[in-house]
This record gives C-alpha cells, structure tokens and sequence, in this order.
C-alpha cells in the first residue's frame, strides 16, 4: 500500500490527499508537492494520525493557514497536516469580572480578535491583523502594535510527541519573543483558552479600525508573503536595518524586498523557495557587513529546496 493508503487505514481516506502542491496552502503562494496532505476532520483524527506517523518513523509537519512558512520547491517528503479547515470551534464563557474563550488550534487568528473585539471583549484588538491560525499564534507568541499572545492566553491544550495530551497553565508555556515552550518541545497545540475584560465597545471598533488602516498603509498587503521575514534584533528593527542596508526593492528573480516595507519580502510575481532563501541569505549577509548584526529568520523553512 502506499502511504496514503495505510495512513487512511487509521484515520480514513476522505481527509487525505497525495501530491497536493504546497503553493495552494502557503500565503507565499510558493511550494512543491507534499507527498501525503491530511484534513483532520476532528481532534482524535490528528492525535491519531500524528502517532501513527511517529510509530512508523515518517517525516511530518503540522501547518495552519501556511501564513509564517516557505516550502521548498520540490516540496514536502512525508506527511503534511493541515489544522485551519477545521478544529475551529469556538466557546465564550463569562465570569463577574473576566471573559473566557475556549478555541480550536485551527480558527483564523484574525477571524477570532474581530469576533472577540465585536462582543465589547477588550484585550485581542492588536490581533485583529495578524494572519494565521490560533494554534500558530499560541506556538510562536505571536504579535503586534505592542501586544502578544501571552499577554491573553490562560492555558494550552497540546499534544506531545509521545502522542500525550498535556493541559499547560499560562505559566508553564515559558513566552518570550516569537518563542514558547511550545515550539522548543514541538508540542503540537490543539486548543487554548483566552482571557479579556469587558470594554468600551466604541473605543475598541475605533481601535480595530486605525490598527486595520494601518497595517494596510504599512503592510505590502497586494503581494503574497508570510509576513514579516526576520524576528526583530534586540536593540533594533529589521525592516529599518534592511532599508538602511540600501536593499528596499532588492530582488533575486521574483523574490523581493518590499518596496513598502522592508520587513516584507513578497513574491512579486511566480518567486520560488530556493529565490526567496537566497534572498534572504543575501539581505544577513548585507545587513551583518553594514551593521555587525544578523537577522534571524522569522519565516519557518521546510521541505526540499
């Protein structure tokens, strides 16, 4: 049998596909075939799939929306599950003095701030913009205009890579800047549970609706990316070092700096993975000669280029 096949043994064939091309799930519009995609239709569904594949020693990776990834041209060897199609429920409990919100690793991060922020929930309004699942939002400590998931998150839900299932406290997740003990210990999240308060309804669509004009005055937003490409370096802003460094519009073949914002690298046109990596291998090396400071990529490269 082939992998497919004996992967949908296990977990059913209707979730699973072969050959799916990468560039179909990734914001950057870029990436090879994966050799097997898997839907999980349900939480089970993926604990189980993921154990399977652990037991049998072949490669995997787990991705939402694709927003903060580059996958190589020749695509993914093993077996890619894909989280934002489902696993997105939603629960919003309430308490006298703070708001609850229970949901799945798989709901559109920008989906759930402009839900949260329209209930007069305050506490989310700086994710409004930011692409990407809840679950990819929790593992990296996502953020912007001053906040960050840790700032909300109660508790995690995770699975382990002994097919565990740990409920981890806000304080056992040990946050930092773009970094958890999530993505240290590979934990893979599949629910969190968020906090907010009660707040001024009209403050808060007025503060949803500026940080929306913003990121679309200020982001390169008519281009596919993953975002910003390099964490920030203590002491620095990457966008600022690379516009500096004199590479604003610098390109290798469709690959390119944001002319917008230097933070960006876009696919300007049908860039590939190995354009867009040497890209951003010449950038460091630009901005490292220049300013004696690496940039670190934020963007997460798999696959085989």
């Amino acid at each position: 049998m082939t992998l497919a096949e004996q992967l949908g043994v296990v977990i059913g064939r209707a979730q699973i596909c072969e050959h799916e091309p990468m560039k179909n799930h990734t914001t950057f519009r870029i990436g090879g075939p994966a050799d097997v995609f898997v839907s999980p239709e349900t939480e089970e569904s993926l604990i189980c799939g993921l154990k399977w594949c652990r037991e049998q020693n072949v490669p995997f990776y787990v991705i939402g929306n694709g927003s903060n990834l580059l996958v190589g041209d020749k695509g993914f060897r093993g077996v890619i599950f894909q989280v934002c199609k489902n696993l997105e429920a939603v629960e919003v409990g309430e308490s006298e003095a703070e708001i609850y919100v229970r949901a799945g690793a798989g709901v559109m991060l920008a989906k759930l701030a402009k839900d949260i922020s329209s209930r007069g929930y305050t506490g989310f309004e700086f994710a409004t913009g930011i692409p990407g699942t809840l679950g990819g939002a929790v593992t990296m400590n996502a953020g912007a205009y001053g906040g960050e998931m840790k700032q909300v998150i109660q508790s995690v839900r995770a699975v382990n890579m002994a097919g565990d299932i740990l409920e981890l406290p806000a304080e056992a997740l040990d946050m930092g800047y773009r970094t958890s003990r999530i993505q240290k210990e590979q934990l893979i999240v599949l629910s969190a549970v968020l906090k907010f308060s009660r707040g001024d309804a009209a403050k808060i669509s007025e503060r949803v609706e500026e940080l929306t004009r913003q990121r679309k005055e200020k982001q390169p937003l008519e281009y596919p990316s993953a975002g910003s490409t390099f964490k920030r370096p203590e002491g620095y802003f990457a966008g600022k070092l690379i516009q500096d460094a004199g590479l604003k519009g610098y390109r290798v073949g469709d690959a390119m700096v944001s002319e917008k914002h230097s933070g960006f690298v876009i696919n300007a046109g049908a860039a590939t993975a190995s354009e867009v990596r040497q890209l951003m291998r010449n950038v460091d090396a630009v901005v490292y000669d220049k300013f004696g400071v690496h940039l670190e990529p934020e963007v997460r490269l798999i696959g085989e280029f």
